[in-house]
């Protein structure tokens, strides 16, 4: 009977006895057991793998690929977690694993909330470089994480700053402007005031360190704070906001008092910035002594306001004002984007920064920074991309309210105001002018308010320095035809379309 079970199963009589057992019942169901703890073992696995790897710094939905800088943060702390608890070794990291060591201990401080000051003391026990590569990955991690960080992620950043600060960590300064960058103009959420609020108590209470260590960066931080300053002093949401108005005043003011030298460095942007505030108390004063009593801010040299308008403000106060996501946009459609394409770009990009009436401010900024700060190259120039002049010219179009858009035509016609060949770049003047002169006859109506607007500032921004003003605007226009960026301005003074007022106006002007 057995002999013929084992035939059934085509098993011969004298089979070797593993082979025979293989076809046992008992052995089968041996074999689906452990085929089915294997495949529990592997899906927890990979649960458990999920989980390890899995980001506690950013917020990312299904769908979303690993970032890749995040992802190397993440990679190197699970690979060098056991050394990142003490006691710590003392030996000398070689270049590649401290640099690794560098990265694990980064994503510990800003996920481990517990253990973050474990962490920043191994950091310093490890330091061979002046912190010099910790603080690139912490000016990486604003740049291209910021938006996407998990909010306690966002503290401990703030967190670890402070700590970069008191051991004067080299490159602490890219850090600071780094997270200047992205407190966004017009931007009343709770999460852009708490980074507001959370910056201008940092250089407060660091004021006596950034001023020995890093004193340039108080003159970036004047900059964003009076800048924001026009935005907060608009409105008034709660006790919150007005708590973060006066310690945002407070900073400035003491700036300008106590070390006003570094505010000789924004230029004369710093008085147009100033301009907006006219209405609060405490600058009343600022602008009194200004215009008055110079030498009440007891800096050498420093005698007349004129001084201020004739300095050309740097590119780079400008960048302050964008956040490093919009650039790369702005510049991806003034570098890639054909004329008579914008519209689908201009349409995102519209929607994405400028879809509340409170985020409009932003835009006086866009216009300085395309004006200043992006200047194309010639094969830009002379290709079919579309230029700077016709983007401003829609940027204009999207100001809905009249003070935002005064504000605009004033950075734009800015820096023909103080223009001086050989300090001024013709780059900074050339958008106006073009938008002027492309828009006839179709878009009249902006050739005419532009004009009109560049008379009003010539004749009023500022009467007792007026001379100093049409001197200006005329080097200005020489410049630019004598450079070749108009051929003849015969296209405006022949213009039938133009008022005669203007038209008389300008030729005056040119004469």
């Amino acid at each position: 009977m057995v002999e013929v079970v084992r035939r059934k199963n085509g098993i011969e009589p004298h089979a070797p006895v593993m082979l025979r057992l293989l076809y046992s019942s008992e052995f089968v169901s041996f074999i689906d057991v452990s085929v089915q703890r294997k495949q529990e073992m592997s899906k927890r696995s990979e649960v458990l793998t999920g989980d390890q790897m899995a980001s506690s710094l950013i917020h990312k939905a299904i769908y979303e690929a690993d970032n890749p800088f995040d992802l190397s943060l993440r990679e190197a702390f699970q690979l060098l977690e056991p050394q990142l608890r003490p006691p710590f070794p003392l030996t000398i990291r070689e270049e590649p694993e401290y640099f690794t060591l560098n990265r694990a201990i980064l994503y510990g401080i800003l996920t481990e909330t517990h253990l973050a000051k474990v962490h920043i003391k191994h950091l310093h026990g490890i330091v061979i470089d002046g912190y010099c590569f910790f603080t690139s990955l912490l000016c990486k991690v604003v740049d291209e994480l910021y938006s996407k960080l998990v909010e306690n992620v966002k503290v401990q950043l703030v967190y670890v700053t402070s700590e970069m600060i008191d051991v004067s960590a080299t490159g602490v300064d890219s850090l600071l402007v780094a997270l200047l960058r992205q407190i966004r103009g017009g931007d009343f959420s709770e999460a852009n005031l708490w980074l507001c609020s959370e910056m201008v108590n940092l250089f407060r209470g660091k004021w006596e360190c950034l001023l020995e260590e890093q004193p340039l960066v108080l003159s970036s931080a004047l900059y964003v704070f009076l800048r924001v300053l026009s935005d907060h002093c608009r409105v008034s949401l709660n006790s919150k906001l007005e708590i973060l108005k006066q310690n945002e005043i407070k900073f400035c003011i003491r700036v300008f008092r106590d070390q006003f030298h570094l505010c000789l460095k924004i230029g004369r942007d710093l008085i147009r910035l100033l301009q907006d505030l006219v209405h609060v108390p405490e600058f009343q004063d600022i602008w009194k002594d200004l215009l008055l009593v110079p030498a009440s801010f007891k800096t050498p040299g420093f005698s007349d306001v004129s001084q201020l308008y004739q300095s050309r403000t740097c590119s780079r106060y400008f960048l302050l004002r964008i956040t490093p996501e919009m650039e790369i946009h702005l510049r991806f459609l003034l570098t890639q984007v054909k004329l008579g394409s914008q519209t689908r770009y201009q349409l995102w990009f519209g929607r994405k920064y400028l879809n509340a009436p409170e985020k409009e401010t932003v835009v006086i900024d866009i216009v300085r920074f395309i004006c200043c700060a992006h200047h194309p190259s010639n094969d830009i120039i002379h290709s079919n991309v579309i230029p700077r002049w016709a983007v401003i010219g829609w940027l204009l179009k999207c100001c809905t309210k009249n003070h935002i858009e005064a504000n605009v035509k004033l950075v734009l016609f800015y820096d023909w105001l103080f223009f001086k060949e050989g300090v001024d770049n013709i780059m900074n003047i050339e958008p106006a002018i073009l938008l002027m002169v492309n828009s006839l006859p179709k878009y009249i109506h902006m050739t005419h308010n532009l004009l009109e607007f560049l008379f009003l500032v010539v004749d009023h921004y500022d009467i007792d320095r007026k001379d100093l003003i049409l001197i200006g605007v005329s080097s200005a226009l020489d410049v630019l035809k004598r450079k070749g960026v108009v051929e003849s301005f015969d296209v405006l003074t022949s213009c039938d379309m133009l008022s005669p007022f203007l038209k008389e106006k300008l030729v005056k002007l040119l004469s």
